[in-house]
């Protein structure tokens, strides 16, 4: 008997595919919900890196353990008198 309750459902549901017009398609409730979702789990995220970010201490610490290295000699002065740019 699900045969005939499969079929019954089709008859009634084939006339309301015919009144939908072929040239007009929306995304209906379901592309809403999708969107919805999707917008949900975007800020969600967002937040969490914010908070993950807030976190981060930018600050960089020297290493009391590490050797001292020797100094950096200074720059040296160019022909006009200005120090050249460090390269690296």
């Amino acid at each position: 008997m699900p045969d005939m309750s499969a079929s019954l459902a089709l008859t009634h549901l084939v006339p309301l595919a015919k009144e939908v017009d072929e040239n007009k398609v929306t995304p209906g409730v379901l592309g809403f919900i999708v969107f919805a979702v999707m917008a949900l789990a975007v800020w969600g995220l967002m937040k969490s890196m914010n908070r993950q970010l807030g976190r981060v201490d930018f600050t960089e610490e020297t290493d009391p353990e590490a050797a001292p290295s020797e100094p950096e000699p200074a720059a040296s002065s160019g022909p006009g008198g200005k120090a050249s740019p460090a390269k690296g």
